[in-house]
């Protein structure tokens, strides 16, 4: 009787391991992925840089790291707005949403 009982419980903590294994893979997996994530904001910028650059080495255009937030804020409203004109910043700016641009002005404004 004993071999009988141990013979049906096995399949048992076979599911239940199993259980606990995908359980464990579910739940980790998302916290791992969240901490490979780039920091707000930096994916957003990640298109300035085509023009700007990554940091204040390119010639010919505005230096957009290291400004204050506020200052950056203002000059994208302002472009968004149309008071600068149908440029290429105005369609770049329209296509932003008010806190995509926050997280935007906020990484840059942290770099140096």
């Amino acid at each position: 009787m004993g071999l009988e009982r141990s013979s049906k419980l096995q399949p048992l903590c076979c599911a239940v391991l199993a259980i606990f294994i995908v359980s464990f893979f579910c739940v980790s997996a998302p916290s791992q992925a969240q901490q490979r994530t780039s920091p707000p904001g930096r994916l957003l910028a990640s298109n300035c840089f085509h023009c700007h650059g990554p940091s204040d080495v390119s010639p010919g255009f505005e230096r957009l790291t290291g400004k204050s937030v506020n200052k950056l804020m203002k000059e994208m409203r302002k472009y968004r707005s149309g008071a600068e004109g149908d440029s290429i910043m105005a369609r770049h700016a329209l296509g932003y949403t008010d806190e995509q641009l926050r997280e935007l002005v906020q990484w840059l404004s942290s770099q140096r």
